[in-house]
């Protein structure tokens, strides 16, 4: 007789003359006892093939899936190989769990050959345009979708939610202003303090105050507020909605009747229209109030000199062409959010990957957009 003790696990082999080999088990068969068995690959104990087997389970104190796993694989490979083998003892608990167990794992299937290099190189190109061009459709579909399912045409019932639009704009107005206001204070004093420093050698330090109005009003303004707003509330709309997505609570909303896109996304394109502009122009007061601090503290431009030659030196166009943009970045980072959302599937890595996906194609077509207004307005002298 032999026997292998690994900790509290045991196996005791009688050779039975002309008749087999009875295996008898013993102790613990559980995960943190087993790891000296859990190596020899699923035979359990060298035995001669030939002679019948049986397996003793009568010692077992106790017995979790690995133990199981690794008793059930041993005896799937002897009776495969044709061997006569059988199981004897054990508690109901462990004979159900050794019968449930499959007798094999099944491996994933091995990763495709390589195509040619052609097809490697343009693979990913032509998915990309596919992808994309999947995506512009999904925008206007959910653009189409949300007017539609707000029921707002003549003769019907409207049927937006004050409450509901009013609540997003808490969300991703009210609660955004504090962070809005301290970045472009931030950065008007940052644009303030570099500008002067640089026209400070041509002893041009006045037209500062050209440099940050011209471009907080007509760019900074509105491109920085958006990308604030796409990382801030087109993240959560993008969670919020995948999340929904995850739990089917937008099945739901299709089993009763009611239009989810009309239900969850307008009342959010409908806040965000309305609160860009707003925390557009928080944001360029907050902007020329840093840089009105900084051109006083390091230029001595007092701020009746400030307001004067800002007076000079913009008017209504250049108001007007930064704030032109701010409802059309809106619709922008809604609609994007809400497609990528509407994708999530039923997993959190699914969830965190569109998240991801919505922030950073927000932000693209944002600053995309952007650039095609700055080309209009040259183009059209505005």
């Amino acid at each position: 007789m032999k026997s292998v003790h690994p900790e509290s696990a045991a196996i005791d082999i009688d050779d039975l003359p002309g008749e087999g080999h009875r295996i008898r088990l013993s102790g613990a068969w559980r995960n943190n006892s087993l790891g000296t068995l859990l190596q020899n690959n699923g035979r359990l104990v060298p035995v001669d093939g030939t002679r019948p087997i049986e397996v003793d389970l009568n010692a077992v104190s106790e017995m979790d899936m690995a133990g199981a796993w690794l008793v059930r694989r041993f005896v799937a490979a002897r009776q495969k190989a044709g061997g006569d083998i059988k199981l004897t003892g054990g508690t109901p608990a462990m004979r159900e769990l050794l019968r449930v167990l499959p007798e094999d794992v099944k491996h994933p299937a091995p990763p495709p050959a390589k195509g040619p290099l052609f097809e490697r190189l343009f693979a990913p190109v032509g998915k990309a345009i596919v992808d994309l061009w999947f995506d512009v459709v999904a925008m206007m579909f959910v653009l189409g979708s949300a007017v539609h399912g707000a029921q707002t045409k003549l003769g019907r019932g409207s049927g937006i939610s004050p409450a509901s639009v009013v609540t997003q704009m808490d969300h991703m107005g009210v609660r955004a202003v504090p962070i809005i206001m301290l970045m472009s204070f931030l950065i008007g004093a940052i644009i303030a303090q570099q500008g002067a420093f640089q026209l400070r050698y041509f002893g041009a330090e006045i037209f500062v105050v050209d440099l940050v109005g011209i471009l907080q009003l007509r760019e900074i303004g509105v491109l920085l507020t958006a990308i604030m707003i796409a990382g801030r509330s087109g993240s959560a709309i993008t969670a919020e909605i995948g999340s929904m997505k995850m739990r089917e609570e937008i099945d739901a909303l299709k089993v009763i009747g009611l239009n989810p896109i009309g239900v969850l996304v307008f009342p959010r394109l409908v806040a965000l229209t309305v609160v860009l502009p707003l925390l557009t122009i928080i944001a360029n007061f907050s902007a020329l109030y840093g840089a009105s601090v900084v051109a006083w503290s390091y230029s001595d431009i007092t701020f009746d000199v400030f307001t004067t030659r800002l007076h000079d030196a913009i008017d209504y166009s250049t108001v007007a062409s930064g704030m032109i943009k701010a409802p059309f970045m809106a619709l922008i980072i809604g609609i994007v959010s809400a497609v990528e959302g509407m994708k999530v599937g039923g997993s959190a890595e699914s969830l965190g990957r569109h998240v991801t996906a919505a922030v950073v194609k927000a932000i693209f077509v944002v600053i995309l957009v952007d650039a095609l207004f700055a080309i209009f307005y040259s183009a059209i002298d505005f």
